[in-house]
């Protein structure tokens, strides 16, 4: 055990002083905070959390992702049963026309925040009854499912390019790594 504490001191030594540092020159440096972090950003080495000291912060939840705002915005037409964020899931309680004996059901399964084509699964189900007790449920697998999976998408590149204009209002412009608006 005690050879095993030396060598892990040791290589902690060694490694320390493999060239991590490097200097800088303090002329090339501004002074001002707020100047490094804008010249960190420009130069893509940097990233902006928040303003922790002007602001209460920004945080990741259902009302700031586009995909999920464009998907409540969409089925809005429809009474919700399940809505769990954090599971990913929007269900709608089973739903028809006035008189009809068939329902729907929609449920938007969310397998990433990004707005692409395979962001999100659109599942439909159909249930027909014939009376109270006697109810076939089938699932729909047609163009439907494709078109309110479009409509949804469209909407969030909406909502996130119209979140974009009003963050470049707020904050001013930055550079953002890894990302060309």
């Amino acid at each position: 055990m005690n050879k095993f504490i030396i060598l892990l001191i040791f290589s902690l030594i060694f490694t320390q002083s493999c060239g991590i540092y490097k200097p800088s020159d303090a002329r090339k440096v501004p002074t001002n905070a707020n100047d490094r972090v804008k010249k960190n950003i420009e130069e893509g080495r940097g990233f902006r959390l928040s303003n922790l000291g002007k602001s209460g912060g920004d945080f990741l939840f259902a009302s700031s992702n586009p995909l999920w705002r464009a998907t409540m915005q969409k089925l809005s037409f429809a009474p919700l049963g399940v809505v769990d964020y954090g599971g990913g899931i929007i269900v709608t309680d089973w739903f028809s026309e006035e008189g009809s004996k068939e329902e729907i059901k929609i449920a938007v399964r969310f397998l990433t925040n990004e707005i692409r084509s395979d962001a999100i699964e659109v599942i439909i189900h159909k249930r027909v009854c014939q009376n109270n007790n006697s109810c076939k449920i089938t699932k729909i697998e047609n163009t439907t499912n494709g078109e309110i999976k479009f409509a949804i998408l469209k909407q969030a590149a909406i909502i996130e390019k119209q979140d974009l204009v009003k963050f470049k209002e707020q904050k001013g412009e930055y550079k953002l790594p890894g990302k060309n608006f």
